[in-house]
């Protein structure tokens, strides 16, 4: 056998050769004269004045650079310089380390380095509860997750230039353990040996000349007893003295174990600045510029903890049996110490760190709801970068869920498809979901998907700033499986830049919206649903211009209210049947209304038919009003209550249909008729008259019991002016003289809201007020029954 294969502790020099890269921002090297700066300038850094970063509440380590008083300092026989918390001049430490720093500008990517100095001192951690270090590390395991990994021509390339400095700092450093000095002095000298790289590159670089020293000793105690060569070295290095003691030096390589531990967690944290994208960060940015001023400051109490670890180490293998403390290594207290200022600049940066990232998100964020509006202006081929954008679906390739088929499939099955975005909370009602699923379902041309006008997508918006529970996932997925069209498989992979940008751009707030888009990914509409609720697929392709066109074509009939909800209702407009519908919850007015009604049809010996549509809020009340009709015989009403919701969503779709369109206006009639509908309905009771399809007028609760009861007074008119002209002209009268103001409300949640509205009656400006409402079982301007 070859001897060099035998020449195991050489495994590790070996490791420092086996690594991938990864392509890395050196934002370190960009930011070097703005920390050179800072470090020179006593006021603005921490590690000289304390008082620097008084606005941090993490405390940092250089406040403790004062003198620490400790009795066991004056027990120790010990050279007075290697004192850890000598009274030093901080000035003179802050010029001295500063001083070392003088870059070349050459880049050098250290993380596959650190990678492998984390795998070394991960496996060569010593424990010394067992009577074998090599109980405690399986080498094979070392050497397969090292051989896993790609050999890249570039980490060969840095690592073969990097070697002889490794090498250089392995010696000066086991060198400068074993002569007398200090560990500042000794950090110093370390410090001037990389100078000419970067922050983060001098601290991996002297990390991994520790783990090579580290590394060489811990193999030993892995395979001394297991290999000739091993065992002959071990003994050189007194390793076998060293297990026989082992319960005498447990506390002291504890405390190395937890001291080469924090400062990984600091260097390894430190490097992450690196990965933040420079064009969201740059050293100007508050937090990084804190994080940029107390980097030199975190090196060099880091390169303090590594001469600690090797100078432990090296007063362990060269004192022999006796096993005392070297004159150069630090008391328990003192390392302990080290680790907390250690662990307090990590605490600062992992800070530091945290709200970077939140910099990088707000800025991010900004960027992407900018460049949405402008993806919209822009001429794609197909609708797939528009879908993709929106729904995000990073690495999943089955993003969506389809209702029909109960099936997860990909975003290929909406390619070139009229894609109509439902987007809504998971509050959603069961009202709204009953109604849209018949129309959709009608949409369907003999069941076939591929001949259908549009495909609905349901994107859920959850708010990003609230805990996702379970209860809100079985919400989820119990009206995704009810739902016949595509979904999300999860609401988690629409983006919260994407549900910001939704908002911002299609105002929505918490009600459902229908977006939407041709097969090009083109905006046809930022909002379809009021097109829907008022003429379903008829509306297709749902844009303005179809919008327009289709309230060209209206006239204010009685259709335009029930059409598609009550063939009772359309069997009395085709028999040209003088028909009432009415609204409010006041059951005793109900009773008055429908009973004059009766009595004045049959004095004046007409057909009359009456249908009660309930109120657009208090759902109770109406259901009790329902329930006392339907045992009295009062009218007819509708059983099933989706109808009512149905009714009223229709018509302030309506309202906000005529809004969308800039159709507000004294010379809009059935505007006008809207107004004074939603106005009454919120005012109390109210009622319509109709003659089959022709409104004749409609009115307030009071004015129209009165023209009811006062049929005796205009009767005599009947004969010439006509049924239908006596009422109106009686009504109108009431109603002027009683004076009554409209009101209308507009929740916040509805996202559109007028800047002004004229009264349908007097035609002036109305006023506009701010209120707060709970009528218990409702939240906005309609709720569903």
């Amino acid at each position: 056998m070859n001897p060099m294969q035998q020449q195991q502790p050489h495994l590790v020099a070996q490791q420092l050769l086996d690594l991938s890269s990864k392509p890395l921002q050196h934002l370190m090297g960009l930011r070097d004269k703005p920390m050179m700066n800072s470090m020179a300038n006593p006021m603005m850094n921490p590690m000289v004045n304390p008082m620097a970063n008084t606005m941090h509440t993490t405390r940092l380590p250089n406040q403790m650079a004062t003198s620490v008083h400790n009795p066991l300092m004056h027990q120790q026989n010990r050279s007075k310089n290697n004192y850890i918390f000598s009274a030093l001049d901080d000035n003179v430490i802050t010029k001295q380390v500063v001083d070392t720093h003088l870059p070349d500008g050459n880049d050098v990517d250290v993380k596959p380095l650190l990678d492998i100095v984390e795998d070394i001192i991960r496996y060569a951690t010593i424990n010394v509860d067992s009577t074998s270090l090599a109980e405690h590390t399986d080498v094979g395991k070392v050497e397969s997750k090292l051989g896993s990994k790609p050999h890249e021509m570039n980490t060969v390339v840095m690592l073969n230039s990097l070697s002889h400095v490794i090498e250089k700092l392995a010696s000066e450093m086991s060198l400068r353990c074993l002569s007398v000095g200090d560990g500042h002095t000794t950090a110093l000298a370390l410090l001037h040996m990389v100078g000419n790289f970067h922050w983060d590159a001098k601290l991996v670089l002297t990390l991994a000349a520790f783990a090579l020293n580290h590394g060489d000793f811990c193999l030993l105690g892995q395979i001394h007893s297991s290999n000739q060569l091993g065992s002959s070295m071990a003994i050189l290095r007194q390793v076998p003295m060293m297990m026989e003691n082992s319960a005498s030096l447990k506390p002291r390589f504890d405390i190395l174990n937890k001291l080469i531990r924090s400062v990984l967690e600091l260097t390894r944290c430190i490097m992450q600045f690196n990965e933040l994208p420079s064009m969201y960060v740059t050293p100007d940015v508050p937090t990084m510029a804190k994080a940029l001023n107390i980097i030199p400051t975190a090196v060099y109490w880091s390169f303090r903890g590594i001469v600690a670890c090797a100078t432990l180490i090296t007063s362990i293998t060269s004192n022999g049996h006796e096993y005392g403390k070297s004159s150069l290594e630090l008391q328990p207290w003192e390392l302990s110490t080290l680790i907390l200022r250690i662990n307090q600049l990590d605490e600062f940066f992992k800070k530091q760190l945290e709200n970077c990232h939140r910099v990088v998100g707000e800025r991010r964020e900004m960027d992407f709801r900018n460049s949405f509006n402008q993806l919209f202006e822009t001429v794609h081929i197909d609708n797939m970068k528009i879908l993709k954008i929106l729904i995000s679906p990073r690495d999943d390739n089955l993003p969506l869920f389809d209702g029909a088929t109960k099936k997860r499939v990909s975003l290929e099955v909406l390619r070139k498809r009229n894609v109509l975005l439902l987007i809504s909370g998971l509050d959603m009602s069961s009202d709204e979901l009953s109604i849209l699923e018949q129309i959709y379902s009608e949409s369907r041309i003999q069941g076939k998907r591929g001949d259908a006008l549009y495909e609905v997508l349901w994107m859920p918006i959850v708010d990003p700033w609230i805990e996702y529970t379970e209860a809100m996932n079985k919400k989820f997925e119990e009206m995704k499986n009810r739902m016949p069209w595509f979904s999300v498989y999860h609401p988690s992979i629409i983006d919260r830049a994407v549900k910001r940008s939704i908002g911002d751009r299609w105002h929505f707030r918490s009600k459902p919206i229908l977006v939407v888009l041709d097969l090009h990914g083109r905006e046809l509409s930022p909002n379809a649903i009021h097109m829907m609720w008022i003429w379903g697929s008829n509306a297709f392709p749902f844009t303005s211009a179809r919008e327009e066109a289709l309230w060209r074509e209206e006239t204010w009939r009685l259709e335009l209210l029930v059409s598609g909800m009550d063939p009772t209702i359309l069997n009395w407009i085709r028999d040209d049947k003088y028909i009432f519908l009415y609204g409010g919850d006041d059951i005793e007015w109900i009773r008055k209304f429908t009973s004059n009604a009766r009595a004045m049809a049959t004095a004046a010996r007409i057909p009359l038919e009456m249908a009660y549509v309930g109120k657009s809020k208090k759902r109770e009340n109406v259901r009790r009003a329902i329930a006392a009709i339907n045992v009295e015989k009062l009218s007819y009403t509708w059983q099933d209550t989706i109808l009512i919701w149905f009714f009223w969503a229709r018509i302030e779709s309506m309202l906000f249909s005529k809004i969308q369109l800039k159709r507000d206006d004294d010379q809009d009639l059935i505007m006008l008729q809207i107004k004074k509908l939603l106005s009454y309905d919120k005012d109390g009771s109210w009622a319509l008259l109709c003659r089959g399809s022709q409104i004749l007028t409609n009115g307030h609760g009071s004015t129209m019991l009165e023209t009811l009861t006062g049929f005796d007074l205009w009767k005599e008119h009947v004969p010439t002016r006509g049924f239908d002209l006596s009422f109106r002209d009686y009504h109108d009268k009431l109603y002027v003289a009683a004076g009554y103001c409209c009101q209308f409300e507009f929740p916040i949640t509805a996202g559109r809201i007028p800047e002004g509205m004229r009264c349908p009656e007097c035609h002036r400006l109305m006023e506009k007020y701010t209120a707060f409402l709970c009528c218990h079982d409702q939240t906005g301007l309609l709720e569903p029954y």
